[in-house]
């Protein structure tokens, strides 16, 4: 196998998303096989800790306080609550838990409660992930030693693209906080939104990003924008098709080994288009009926389409090998600043 590449010129990643469709999936594809298995996904959901109230002003988010979307603003869980619905997830045949919270960042005070609930799902025996926004040193290192796995930050699209979308904070930021998350030992889940209005040349700036990055992400969330009447980007032009899952061939193309997630406007998604992104190199979904604040497809539906494309869930030892756990999340309302899966549009 060749090495990972981490010197992406924009015109390399631009020239892949040009090739004829029908060339560019037999790459990706072959990609695909080389590094994973082509007819397991892994199965993934999740908990929103924290509600709605976001004080950013991310254009896809109905969790932006300044946007009536409908989304209420509310408190952090109790303790209990994420304990009740992680065992549930574990009951439900998950190994990896992950908790998200609409915050700009997690204030100091706010640290030693996730603390505590990544230390009681640990206790259940499962993988923990959190997705809380900007994290400072301090306090991603504190996260680790409270025993967090992951940490999903998205970058949410191109550099040159990023203050069209969000003005309240800057691209910097969020690579920064990935660096922190880095320096602390966590693994990295990192992805972006499509179909924001952005062009092919820029959706190409967003995979340089993300390739080009220290250390690849070990899941990329690949997420179409979900429009959200009441946020700015509702009536933004559809994204094609073929555009989006040209989009997922070079994610796999040029972060071989990373798990390539379907995540936010999979519910708008045909069973055909999702079959070309699975053969594309997606090999990670989102699972259940509520994914943030859009619908997902719901279980029964993913596993009858599993059962048509010859498709099994992903089932990894967890001791044997974190980095490919099976996750489940429950009922997450998605925030920019939390962002496991990008989205308002969705969101992770």
């Amino acid at each position: 196998m060749s090495p990972l590449r981490h010197d992406w010129a924009r015109s390399d990643v631009l020239a892949l998303l040009d090739l004829p469709f029908a060339d560019l999936l037999q790459r990706a594809h072959d990609v695909h096989r080389a590094h994973h298995d082509a007819n397991a996904v892994q199965v993934s959901t999740l908990l929103s800790i924290k509600t709605g109230g976001c004080p950013e002003d991310c254009a896809y988010c109905p969790q932006a306080a300044r946007y009536s979307t409908g989304v209420e603003a509310e408190k952090l869980l109790p303790l209990e609550t994420v304990i009740e619905r992680a065992s549930q997830a574990k009951a439900a045949g998950a190994t990896r838990f992950c908790m998200g919270a609409a915050w700009r960042s997690p204030k100091d005070r706010d640290v030693p409660k996730v603390a505590a609930m990544i230390r009681a799902v640990h206790a259940l025996g499962m993988e923990t992930c959190a997705t809380l926004g900007m994290l400072s040193e301090r306090q991603a290192e504190s996260l680790r030693e409270a025993g967090l796995d992951y940490y999903n930050h998205n970058i949410d699209t191109a550099p040159e693209f990023y203050a069209d979308v969000i003005k309240t904070r800057e691209f910097q930021d969020r690579l920064d906080t990935l660096g922190h998350v880095r320096k602390a030992g966590m693994k990295t889940c990192c992805g972006g939104i499509v179909g924001m209005g952005e062009s092919r040349a820029q959706r190409a700036g967003l995979l340089q990003a993300l390739a080009n990055l220290p250390e690849h992400p070990q899941s990329v969330p690949i997420n179409r924008l979900v429009q959200v009447e009441g946020t700015p980007l509702a009536g933004t032009a559809l994204l094609d098709p073929f555009e989006f899952v040209r989009t997922v061939a070079v994610a796999r193309i040029i972060m071989p080994r990373s798990m390539v997630r379907l995540s936010a406007g999979r519910a708008e998604m045909s069973d055909e288009m999702q079959a070309l992104c699975f053969f594309a190199g997606a090999n990670s979904i989102f699972y259940g009926e509520k994914l943030l604040t859009t619908g997902n497809p719901d279980v029964l539906a993913d596993q009858q389409l599993f059962a048509r494309l010859g498709i099994h869930a992903l089932q990894i030892d967890v001791e044997a090998d974190a980095a490919h756990a099976n996750t489940v999340h429950a009922d997450i309302t998605e925030c920019g600043c939390a962002d496991e899966a990008g989205i308002a549009a969705m969101p992770a």
